[in-house]
C-alpha cells in the first residue's frame, strides 16, 4: 500500500499553527511574520508536503509565470540579468519565461500574444526600443500584465525602469583616460535611437567639458554594441591621418571587436592605443589584454526589476512609474595606459 500524501493538517500540527496560518504563509508569505512563515515551511519540508502551484495559480488567476523580453539572447551580457531575474522569481515559486524580440518591429505579433494577463502575471523588459505599437498596448491599461524595464528603458518614461548610472560611467571612463594623459580621446557609439548611447555620449561630453576638451567629431565611431561594429570602427580609425590615442566603447563587445581588428593589424593595445569598454561581461576580464571596463551590477539590476515586479503582481496593483538607478564602478585592467606622447 502506498503511504498517503501528506495534508495541510500534518503541516499544521508539525508547526505548532493552525492550518489556517499553514495556508497564508504557503499562499501568502507576506501576511505572516517571517518566523512563522520559516517555521511552516521547515514543517512542510519535513512533512513532505508539496503546494500545488497550478491549483494555487487558478485560484489566484495567475498563470504562475513572468515573461522577460531580450533584444539579443547570442548577447552574453544578459546572462547576469536574467540569472538575477531567476533568483528572484526562483523565492517565490514564478517561473521565467524568456523571449528574443529581435523580430518585433517585423513581427511585433510575436510580442503582443504575451500582453495579456492570460499569457503572463508580469513582463520585464530588457529592451528599451520596443515598437509604439507593442508599447501602446502595455499601456493601455485594459488587461495588459505589469511591465518593468531593467537595462534599457523607453525614452517617454511612461513606465518603471531598474538602470545603472550610464551617465556617470562614461564620465568614469573619460576621467581615467584624462587622468593618464590623453587628450585625443575618440568614442564608439551604440546604435543612434538608443537610450544607452545618449545616456553614456552625454557623459563623455561632459566629462571631457570638465577636462578642457572636446570630442573631435572624426574621432567619433557609430556602431551597434556588437563585434563586428567594434571591427568596423578600427578599419575606420587605421584610415585616420590623426588617431586618437585612447577610445571609449559603449560595450565591451564593441571593444573586444576593435582590439581584435588591430590585432589582425599588427598595432597594439594599450601599446598604440588605449582601450575602456563598458559593461564588465565575464571574459573582458580574460581578454588579451585584459579590458578595463566600466561595471555594471548586471545580476542586481535583474534581481530589482524582478522583486520590483513581483510586489506589483502580489498586490495586484498598477505600478506607479519609478526608476532606481544603480551605481557603476571602473575595472582598471591592461587596456589602459598612459599616453606617452
Amino acid at each position: 500500500m502506498e503511504p498517503k500524501a501528506p495534508k495541510i493538517t500534518d503541516v499544521a500540527r508539525l508547526a505548532g499553527v493552525s492550518t489556517a496560518t499553514v495556508s497564508r504563509a504557503l499562499s501568502k508569505p507576506e501576511t505572516v511574520a517571517e518566523s512563522t512563515r520559516n517555521t511552516v515551511l521547515a514543517a512542510a519540508e519535513k512533512a513532505g508536503y508539496r503546494v500545488n502551484l497550478s491549483a494555487r495559480n487558478l485560484r489566484r488567476q495567475r498563470t504562475g509565470a513572468i515573461v522577460v523580453l531580450v533584444p539579443n539572447l547570442g548577447n552574453p551580457f544578459f546572462s547576469e540579468i536574467l540569472a538575477g531575474i531567476e533568483t528572484a522569481l526562483s523565492e517565490v515559486d514564478i517561473n521565467m519565461l524568456v523571449v528574443d524580440t529581435r523580430q518585433a518591429h517585423t513581427k511585433p505579433q510575436l510580442v503582443l500574444e504575451y500582453l495579456h494577463a492570460t499569457r503572463a502575471d508580469g513582463i520585464i523588459a530588457l529592451d528599451g526600443s520596443l515598437p509604439d505599437e507593442i508599447l501602446s498596448v502595455a499601456s493601455s491599461g485594459t488587461g495588459a500584465p505589469p511591465i518593468i524595464f531593467a537595462c534599457e528603458w523607453t525614452p517617454k518614461g511612461e513606465f518603471s525602469s531598474v538602470r545603472a548610472n550610464n551617465t556617470h560611467g562614461a564620465e568614469l571612463a573619460i576621467a581615467h583616460l584624462a587622468g593618464l594623459g590623453h587628450r585625443r580621446i575618440g568614442m564608439l557609439t551604440g546604435p543612434q535611437d538608443n537610450v544607452l548611447t545618449h545616456t553614456r555620449s552625454a557623459g563623455v561630453r561632459l566629462e571631457m567639458a570638465r577636462c578642457g576638451f572636446a570630442l573631435d567629431p572624426s574621432h567619433l565611431f557609430s556602431g551597434d554594441f556588437t563585434l563586428e561594429s567594434g571591427a568596423r570602427a578600427a578599419q575606420e580609425w587605421l584610415e585616420l591621418d590623426q588617431r586618437p590615442s585612447a577610445l571609449f566603447c559603449q560595450s565591451d563587445q564593441m571593444a573586444f571587436g576593435f582590439i581584435s581588428e588591430l590585432a589582425r593589424n599588427d598595432v597594439s593595445v594599450p601599446d598604440d592605443v588605449s582601450v575602456v569598454g563598458f559593461d564588465d561581461i565575464d571574459i573582458a576580464r580574460r581578454f588579451i589584454p585584459a579590458l578595463t571596463t566600466v561595471r555594471q551590477p548586471r545580476k542586481k539590476l535583474g534581481l530589482c526589476a524582478a522583486r520590483m515586479l513581483i510586489d506589483h503582481v502580489r498586490t495586484n496593483t498598477s505600478p506607479a512609474i519609478e526608476t532606481t538607478i544603480l551605481e557603476v564602478e571602473l575595472i582598471v585592467r591592461d587596456s589602459t595606459k598612459a599616453f606617452a606622447g
